[in-house]
């Protein structure tokens, strides 16, 4: 039987908040968490090191909260809170699994995470521990986009794979533009100048100084996590040489 090598052997997932609720649109739907986590297992089991970074917009956004007229600060806090939630959620699930993880906190919780330290993480990762980055970068007015971005530089990680609703990136919304293109690659510059919704303009920012690609790609599509560590070509990829 062929073993299946992982194209890379560090990766950073970033799973949006929403995609863990299902076709519920809020809070955590156990079947599509099991799946994933199955899925982060099997890459994991590969070979392939692997750290998360998960929304919170499955239980709070700060940035809507923000725009009904809670002080941008305080909902932008909650939302971090919203995102270790989640990040609990998900070790349980590896944990059932059989993975061994570890959470990370950008905030101060001692009872549930670790405090994040780059060396400590980069040490878990080497041990073949999961590690789940939580509460974004423990700033407000920040996204979990940009953590994403900011941790992956941090660890080594040769790519951010973010899994989303869609299947890549469009050049118009797929669900509610008939015909939308979807794109197989990307430039950052692309990217910034047609203002596409992949991530937000400073996450970009940071990943086309560091030259860190970005894969966008469909979690409810099964198996993709694993497809995407495999190389196979699933999605949209953002980069620095020519689309």
């Amino acid at each position: 039987m062929t073993v299946e090598s992982p194209r890379y052997q560090r990766v950073l997932l970033k799973i949006g908040g929403e995609a863990l609720a299902g076709d519920s649109g809020y809070g955590i739907d156990d079947a599509v968490l099991s799946r994933v986590a199955l899925e982060v297992k099997e890459v994991r089991d590969l070979g392939c090191e692997v750290a998360l970074v998960l929304g919170g917009g499955n239980i709070f956004r700060g940035i809507a909260a923000s725009a009904k007229g809670m002080e941008r600060a305080t909902a932008d806090y909650m939302g971090m809170l919203a995102t270790l939630i989640n990040s609990l959620a998900m070790q349980e699930a590896l944990e059932r699994l059989g993975a061994q993880t570890r959470v990370m906190s950008a905030l101060t919780v001692a009872q549930v995470a670790e405090p994040y330290i780059r060396r400590r993480a980069t040490r878990h990762l080497e041990k073949g521990r999961i590690v789940i980055f939580a509460a974004g970068t423990g700033n407000p007015y920040f996204t979990t986009d940009t953590a994403a971005s900011l941790r992956a530089m941090e660890i080594g990680a040769q790519v951010i794979c973010k899994g989303t609703k869609v299947d890549g990136v469009y050049d118009a919304d797929p669900m509610q533009v008939t015909g939308a293109n979807r794109y197989q690659s990307l430039t950052y510059i692309e990217v910034l100048q047609q203002n596409l919704k992949v991530m937000d303009s400073t996450a970009i920012s940071l990943c086309m100084d560091n030259n860190l690609p970005i894969l966008v790609f469909s979690l409810l599509e099964p198996g993709n996590i694993k497809r995407v560590v495999l190389g196979e070509s699933v999605g949209t990829l953002v980069h620095g040489g020519r689309a």
